[in-house]
């Protein structure tokens, strides 16, 4: 098992054409796409407004912010964590972001700062966890707190506007015909797949969520790797940060308070499992298309947020019910029931019909 670990972690890159992962990513999402599409129908039979341009457009910015934290998301709980900070890290981004530039710092500078402030929040994530020893769930959620506290003091009261139109058109404009919102999430998630596909790195992320007893007996530098899965997850919060920030052309601690439960159930009904080592990043993405335009319909009948919230939890949970626990017997089960009736086209046939040798063969099995 150990030389299975360390030779999976270690495995160089083999030369396959980019596509092909690719394609084989989105083929083994059939449902999940399927799932997409039939929400896409239902909202266009439950509201006239969800096809239009305007609700469609608002859908795609919503996804790109909600798909950079998910991919975040995803890097911690592929090693067996959760990361439930990063909406108030998101919110501290916007907060920092706008008083910087308010107080006339230049745009390059702005954005170093809230990345380095973001990513630093994730590495305390980070280092709680390993070093602290307290569990992921609980070091992120204190962390939560103390990042909101943070946010509420530099906000200072009223909200803070962001009028340079400079940082606007870096995470808000348009390069040629595409959103920059759309173009950095897309960059954002074929680098992590890349990342999980091909790098040293993402291998042995799998391998520590796998079996992070075996990862660690095979010389893996497991907790190296689990800092810097929580500092990538704080790092693109803030780079989320960034994005709604000049969407909203202000700075609001109360922004993203529902991107953490929304980023856990794209990962989660992308088919990452919380007990680690499963899925990717795309598939992260996949799921938070599901639960953005699931909220956008949602929004669209005036759902109060509690049965929202209410609709959502239950999603998480069959999710997490699917892909860990007896839900994954129960997938093993339907999909070998499946085959069997596939490559035994014969096996429904009564014994009369098979003719006496295969009667003679059936007998033993009577009892």
């Amino acid at each position: 098992m150990i030389k299975t670990v360390e030779t999976a972690a270690k495995r160089p890159y083999t030369g396959e054409p980019i596509l092909t992962p690719l394609l084989g990513a989105v083929k083994s999402k059939g449902v999940l796409l399927m799932a997409v599409a039939a929400i896409l129908i239902a909202g266009s039979v439950i509201s006239p407004y969800f096809l239009t341009s305007r609700n469609i457009s608002s859908i795609v910015l919503t996804i790109a912010v909600l798909s950079v934290v998910a991919v975040g998301q995803f890097l911690v709980i592929v090693t067996a964590g959760i990361d439930l900070s990063v909406g108030a890290t998101t919110a501290l981004t916007t907060v920092m972001t706008a008083v910087l530039l308010r107080d006339g710092l230049p745009v390059a500078a702005v954005i170093v700062i809230s990345i380095a402030v973001s990513s630093a929040v994730g590495l305390l994530n980070g280092l709680l966890v390993v070093y602290g020893r307290i569990t992921p769930f609980i070091a992120t959620l204190g962390m939560t707190s103390v990042v909101q506290g943070v946010a509420f003091l530099v906000q200072n009261g009223t909200l803070v506007p962001i009028n340079n139109d400079g940082f606007v058109s870096i995470f808000a404009g348009t390069i040629g015909p595409f959103r920059s919102e759309v173009i950095i999430f897309v960059v954002v998630t074929l680098a992590a797949a890349a990342l999980m596909r091909w790098s040293i790195f993402g291998r042995r992320l799998y391998a520590l969520g796998g079996n992070p007893q075996a990862a660690r007996l095979s010389g893996l530098p497991v907790n190296r790797d689990i800092i810097t899965a929580y500092l990538l997850s704080g790092m693109l919060a803030g780079l989320a940060g960034l994005m709604l920030a000049a969407q909203l052309r202000s700075g609001n601690s109360l922004l993203g308070s529902e991107l953490a439960l929304n980023s856990i159930a794209a990962a989660v009904v992308g088919g990452a499992s919380l007990f680690g080592g499963t899925s990717t990043p795309l598939a992260a993405v996949f799921g938070g298309l599901l639960i953005g335009t699931i909220s956008n319909i949602l929004d669209l009948i005036s759902m109060p947020v509690q049965g929202q919230l209410l609709i959502k939890g239950a999603l998480i949970l069959v999710a997490v019910y699917f892909t860990s626990g007896a839900g994954l017997s129960l997938r093993q089960r339907i999909r070998d029931t499946w085959k069997n009736r596939r490559n035994k086209p014969g096996a429904s046939r009564s014994p009369r019909a098979l003719g006496p040798e295969a009667q003679g063969e059936l007998q033993p099995l009577k009892r």
